[in-house]
């Protein structure tokens, strides 16, 4: 059976539901890089890169990254259409997935909440902070202006919508005021949060449904 190597609220809840949308079988592995203080080195024999998700095949072989993860996923179930129901929207597919995880994911809050990651000089911590959060923002007011509906490619589900919904719920971590700010994408994330595969996926992991609240969980630990 396929495995699953996830952290609750993360990156990796994009592919954990998908498999729900494909209603494929799979072990679930949680590990909580909040609870954790990252990703345990007792794994780095699985990812050497030391990040997750995780996704194992049957036959052993592991797959890293999100996107590629969500391809496998596709190419699982295509009558799914996960990536879009034709090559433009599929093409349109990774264009967003290119961008969500390397520009924004990466640069904003990998940034954010990594600053020791960019520079060795804790006193340049708090300027990297402020900068990748103006970046963020800038981010979440590019999707809003971008959004003309529920759907981010074409006129039907994706993948892509699944993305949009995780990195929405971590406007939260920043306090940010997502409703009120960004209305269309709202309309996004509250469409998708209404679908079984989420429903199921965010009760497995124990997190809230639109709000994530990592940051609080860490500050009681």
């Amino acid at each position: 059976m396929p495995q699953l190597w996830a952290s609750p609220g993360t990156c990796s809840l994009l592919p954990h539901i998908l498999l729900y949308e494909i209603q494929a079988d799979f072990e679930l592995v949680v590990i909580d890089i909040v609870k954790e203080g990252g990703f345990p080195e007792k794994y780095k024999k699985i990812n050497p890169k030391r990040r997750l998700p995780i996704f194992i095949l049957d036959d052993g072989t592991i797959i890293t990254e999100t996107v590629a993860i969500s391809t496998r996923l596709s190419q699982m179930a295509p009558d799914h259409r996960l990536l879009g129901a034709n090559d433009l929207e599929v093409v349109r597919s990774y264009e967003w997935f290119n961008w969500l995880s390397g520009t924004f994911h990466e640069r904003g809050f990998g940034s954010y909440f990594s600053p020791n990651h960019i520079a060795d000089d804790e006193s340049a911590f708090d300027s990297i902070r402020r900068k990748s959060r103006a970046w963020i923002e800038q981010c979440y007011s590019d999707i809003e202006e971008r959004l003309t509906g529920v759907h981010a490619v074409g006129n039907s589900f994706t993948a892509v919508d699944v993305f949009l919904y995780v990195i929405y719920r971590w406007g939260y971590l920043l306090k940010l005021d997502m409703k009120g700010t960004y209305p269309n994408y709202t309309n996004l994330a509250l469409e998708v949060s209404k679908r079984a595969s989420v429903l199921k996926a965010v009760e497995k992991e124990g997190i809230p449904l639109i709000e994530d609240n990592r940051c609080d969980s860490a500050d009681n630990q």
